[in-house]
């Protein structure tokens, strides 16, 4: 005779399993579209025809198009769909575990490069937006403040490592690392001016360890 409770919480996982499945093909397809054509010219009844799903289908997963965009800019940034937060991450676990100042730094901009080349493209496509739609200009300040967070929380982690030159303070030092690990310089150095990403992290690891650690 078969376990009522098990077989519930089995249907349970597949209808879970089922709808972050239908969740990623929504959103892959929209990835596509959004840096094809633009966020404006892109529908939700595209976004359904293309993931192969009722638009209605979309609407209950998403309800918007802002958010569809926010779920394609958060799960990029993260590499993956899990619910773990960026600066719980793995790999800001070992910068913070990382006594010498000069290695952590180069740990977090190795990871930063690997983030710029799957999420820059998207952010892009928000950037652009941001100028006409009120939602997507709340998307930008969002990611903003997202990342000074995580730039302050480095710049902390430096200073906490004696990292900093004595004549910075954690605030600027933040203020100089947002700035120069910013999605708009990776863009102009990688796509307008043609370098590599391997090129952008040397460079970037240069500058920054000259401009803020002693």
């Amino acid at each position: 005779m078969s376990d009522p409770v098990k077989s519930a919480t089995g249907q349970g996982t597949r209808r879970a399993a089922q709808a972050r499945a239908t969740r990623r093909r929504i959103t892959d397809a929209a990835r596509e579209l959004f840096l094809r054509q633009g966020y404006a010219s892109t529908t939700l009844d595209q976004i359904a025809a293309a993931a192969g799903v009722a638009v209605q289908t979309v609407y209950f997963h998403f309800g918007n198009k802002a958010t569809v965009l926010k779920e394609i800019v958060d799960v990029l940034s993260a590499g993956d769909d899990e619910p773990i937060p960026m600066l719980e991450r793995p790999w800001v676990q070992q910068v913070r575990d990382e006594p010498d100042g000069r290695r952590a730094l180069a740990i977090w901009l190795s990871n930063s490069r690997v983030i710029f080349g799957r999420v820059a493209p998207i952010m892009k496509v928000v950037r652009d937006a941001a100028g006409a739609d009120a939602e997507m200009a709340a998307q930008w300040e969002t990611n903003q403040n997202q990342r000074f967070l995580a730039h302050h929380t480095l710049a902390r982690q430096l200073a906490d490592k004696r990292a900093l030159r004595p004549d910075l303070s954690t605030e600027e030092a933040a203020d100089v690392i947002f700035t120069v690990v910013s999605f708009e310089v990776y863009l102009l150095l990688t796509g307008v001016r043609g370098w590599t990403p391997d090129a952008w992290e040397r460079w970037i690891n240069e500058t920054l360890a000259a401009a803020i650690l002693h």
